[in-house]
């Protein structure tokens, strides 16, 4: 089975527009107490975020987003008629719009006729209704068996526990496993963690620095080629 990272690897994130995000949901506003706008949603989000600690690359717990929104709104007094995956779905795919990296579409393809399982495990806050849905969007060809969204599971890579969670669901041993990212901290160490054989796949990281001690992919036809060796 091969196991994906979401943002970077499977999906081509071009920047994330926080404040489109706050805009947006702001515009479903039912009331606004103090008529606060997206840039004062935006100051208060950034004080919050770093009094959780959520910028320490050491923190391995995951924060839904949605839980953030609601305290974040209802904090500043401002009513939403939305709740949970409603006011994911509103801020991610208008903040964060992502189209697939290049070649993915034929490389999963390629699992396909290969009976190679799949799946994702995504250190996000979006929810995972919210991620797969887009996942269904963008990709409607593929079908992954699951989709690990960290803010469902408490647990964020490069922890080993959303790893062997993954594990679980796949009734696999890690040596069955192999498990594609595009970061070397999360995605790299946090399957060498759990046991699973990492790639790192590097094609949509802006000026990216390969490294020997890992399989390191820049396209996704480098993978299908080596993957038609073993076979």
């Amino acid at each position: 089975m091969i196991l994906f990272d979401y943002g970077q690897t499977l999906m081509d994130e071009h920047g994330c527009d926080l404040l489109a995000g706050f805009d947006a949901l702001l515009q479903q506003a039912v009331s606004n107490k103090y008529n606060y706008t997206a840039e004062d949603i935006m100051a208060k989000w950034k004080e919050t975020f770093d009094a959780l600690g959520q910028f320490d690359p050491h923190y391995n717990l995951e924060i839904p987003n949605y839980i953030f929104l609601s305290y974040l709104f209802e904090s500043m007094s401002i009513q939403l008629p939305c709740k949970g995956a409603d006011l994911d779905r509103i801020f991610w795919c208008t903040a964060t719009p992502a189209v697939p990296t290049e070649g993915i579409r034929e490389f999963l393809a390629f699992l396909r006729e290969n009976n190679i399982r799949t799946g994702v495990i995504s250190n996000i806050m979006t929810c995972g209704e919210v991620l797969e849905q887009r996942l269904q969007q963008i990709l409607p060809e593929h079908s992954f068996e699951f989709v690990i969204a960290t803010s469902d599971y408490m647990f964020k890579k490069p922890n080993a526990r959303i790893f062997q969670l993954a594990l679980a669901k796949a009734d696999l041993q890690p040596e069955d496993v192999w498990y594609i990212g595009n970061s070397y901290r999360c995605d790299v160490n946090g399957a060498r963690s759990a046991g699973i054989f990492p790639v790192w796949y590097i094609g949509a990281t802006p000026d990216p620095q390969g490294n020997d001690d890992v399989l390191t992919i820049s396209r996704w036809n480098e993978l299908k080629e080596r993957l038609e060796k073993i076979s």
